[in-house]
């Protein structure tokens, strides 16, 4: 089968999902607000929305990004012009413990910001504890 070279939109895309993920792991907030549009938006994939706008997504994510076991390890990648696909295990503190959970991550972009983001989370998994 024939691939062809990814487009400039599709990278510019990739770029700033990119962008996003390296703030998120940095547990820099402000940077991965940045990589946000000022009226983006968090859904549940086929659920509905999680949070509208900069302000609502900061005030969802604050608590997350004090964890400091916060960590998303990209599985793969997959980009179509402005939509960007990601698999993502994510390591955090739940109340239970430490723990590592499955995301499908879907990402528009338009104007070099995330406008949209879906979510799709599987079933949190404990990490086992060190001796």
């Amino acid at each position: 089968m024939k691939t062809y070279p990814p487009s400039p939109f599709s990278i510019a895309s990739e770029q700033v999902v990119q962008a996003q993920l390296d703030a998120y792991n940095a547990r820099n907030l402000e940077a991965w607000l940045d990589t946000h549009s000022e009226d983006a938006e968090q859904f549940m994939l086929h659920m509905g929305s999680l949070a509208k706008g900069r302000e609502a997504i900061r005030r969802r994510m604050e608590e997350r990004f004090r964890d400091p076991h916060l960590h998303a390890r990209l599985v793969h990648r997959t980009t179509m012009e402005n939509i960007v696909v990601d698999h993502e295990l994510v390591t955090r503190t739940f109340p239970d413990g430490l723990a590592v959970v499955e995301m499908i991550c879907i990402y528009e972009v338009q104007a070099g910001k995330i406008i949209k983001a879906s979510f799709a989370i599987g079933q949190a998994r404990p990490l086992p504890s060190k001796p």
